[in-house]
C-alpha cells in the first residue's frame, strides 16, 4: 500500500513540476508584453510590409526607432521607387510625413500613431491585444499567437490581424493583416529587434531626415521632375459612382487631369506631375491624419486626401464621401492603368 501510495505522490509531483515548467497561459503573455513596454525605454526595429492590396504585390524595408514616449521614426523605403521612399516623424513639434527625395513634407496636428492599429509598432500592437478581451491565443515551438480585432478608424476592409511574439523576448516577429474572409493582405515580417537601444541626439529631427543621405540618393531636382507625360490611373472602388467627366489642362510642369464621378457619392479625382518643392519650403500644414493607403502614405482631410506616387500628384476630394471611403477610393487607384 505504501509502495503505491509513494508512486502516487511522486506522479502527483511530477505534473506539478511539468505545469510549473510549462507553457505560459494567455494572460501570462498578456501581463509580461505590459511589463516590456512599461520598462523599456524604446527600440530600434528593422522589418520587410508586403502588401497585396493591390494590382501589384509592393514590398517595402522599414526602419523603426521610439524613444519613449512620443518620439518615432519609421523609414519606408520602396526598393522599385526611390520617389516613394518616405519617413513618419512625431517629436515634440508634431507629427510629419516626409519625402526627401522631393523635399516635401506634411505637418499634421495629429494623435499618430495613438488613433490606429500600426502592423509595425510595438505598442500599437500590444495595446490591440489589450484592447481585445475576445482575442484568440495559441502557442507554437517559436511563437506566442494572437489573433485581434484591429482599429483602422478610416478603413473597414481589415478587421482583423495575427500577431507573432517571440517566445524568448516577448518582442514581435511577424503581423498578418486579414480582410473579412481572413486573407492575409499586409504582412510585416521583422528581421531585428533591439530593445533600449541609444539613440543620435537629431533622430527625430525633420531637418536630419529630410537629407538626401536617408535614402542614398539626392533629392530630386526642379528640371529632372519636370517629365511632361503621365500615365492615368482611374479607381477601381467609387462607391457606386461613375465616370462622367475627363478635363485635361497644361501646367508649367505638364498637364493636369480632373476626373469627374457622379452617383450616389460624387467625387472628384485630380492628377498631375510632382512639383518638387524648394529645399526650404516649411512644412505644409494639415488639420488631420497621416493615412496608409498600402503602396504610400496620405494627408486625409475632412473632405479631401492628398498623396504622390511614381512621380505624380493625386488629390481626391468629395463632400459625400465619408474618409473610409476616401482611404477606399484612393487606395484603388494603386496599379490601376487604363490606356
Amino acid at each position: 500500500m505504501r509502495k503505491y501510495l509513494s508512486v502516487g505522490i511522486m506522479a502527483l509531483m511530477l505534473i506539478l513540476i511539468l505545469a510549473a515548467c510549462g507553457e505560459k497561459s494567455k494572460e501570462d503573455v498578456v501581463s509580461k508584453l505590459e511589463e516590456n513596454l512599461e520598462k523599456m525605454d524604446g527600440y530600434k526595429a528593422e522589418a520587410v510590409m508586403s502588401l497585396k492590396t493591390g494590382k501589384e504585390s509592393q514590398s517595402y524595408n522599414i526602419e523603426i526607432s521610439h524613444k519613449k514616449k512620443n518620439y518615432y521614426r519609421v523609414l519606408l523605403k520602396n526598393e522599385q521607387n526611390e520617389e516613394g521612399s518616405q519617413i513618419i516623424l512625431r517629436n515634440d513639434d508634431g507629427v510629419f510625413v516626409l519625402t526627401p527625395a522631393l523635399n516635401k513634407s506634411f505637418k499634421f496636428q495629429s494623435k499618430w500613431p495613438d488613433n490606429s492599429s500600426q502592423p509595425y509598432l510595438y505598442q500599437s500592437l500590444v495595446k490591440d491585444v489589450l484592447n481585445d478581451s475576445q482575442s484568440e491565443f495559441k502557442s507554437t515551438d517559436k511563437h506566442y499567437v494572437f489573433e485581434t480585432a484591429t482599429n483602422y478608424q478610416n478603413s473597414n476592409s481589415l478587421p482583423y490581424q495575427e500577431i507573432y511574439f517571440d517566445k524568448k523576448t516577448f518582442t514581435p516577429a511577424k503581423v498578418k493583416v486579414l480582410d473579412k474572409d481572413k486573407n492575409p493582405l499586409v504582412e510585416v515580417k521583422f528581421s531585428a529587434f533591439k530593445l533600449d537601444p541609444e539613440f543620435a541626439k537629431d533622430e527625430f529631427k525633420v531637418e536630419k531626415n529630410m537629407t538626401s543621405s536617408i535614402f542614398g540618393v539626392p533629392a530630386a531636382s526642379q528640371e529632372e521632375s519636370e517629365v511632361k507625360e503621365f500615365s492615368v490611373f482611374y479607381p477601381m472602388e467609387t462607391a457606386g459612382a461613375e465616370l462622367a467627366e475627363t478635363s485635361e489642362t497644361e501646367t508649367e510642369n505638364g498637364k493636369r487631369v480632373i476626373l469627374t464621378y457622379k452617383g450616389d457619392k460624387n467625387f472628384t479625382l485630380v492628377q498631375e506631375k510632382v512639383e518638387t518643392s524648394p529645399a526650404s519650403a516649411s512644412p505644409e500644414q494639415v488639420n488631420g491624419d497621416p493615412v496608409s493607403l498600402g503602396f504610400t502614405m496620405g494627408a486625409l482631410k475632412a473632405s479631401s486626401l492628398e498623396w504622390s506616387y511614381n512621380g505624380v500628384n493625386y488629390y481626391l476630394a468629395s463632400d459625400e464621401l465619408t474618409k473610409s471611403e476616401l482611404v477606399d477610393v484612393a487606395s484603388s487607384v494603386q496599379g490601376q492603368q487604363v490606356k
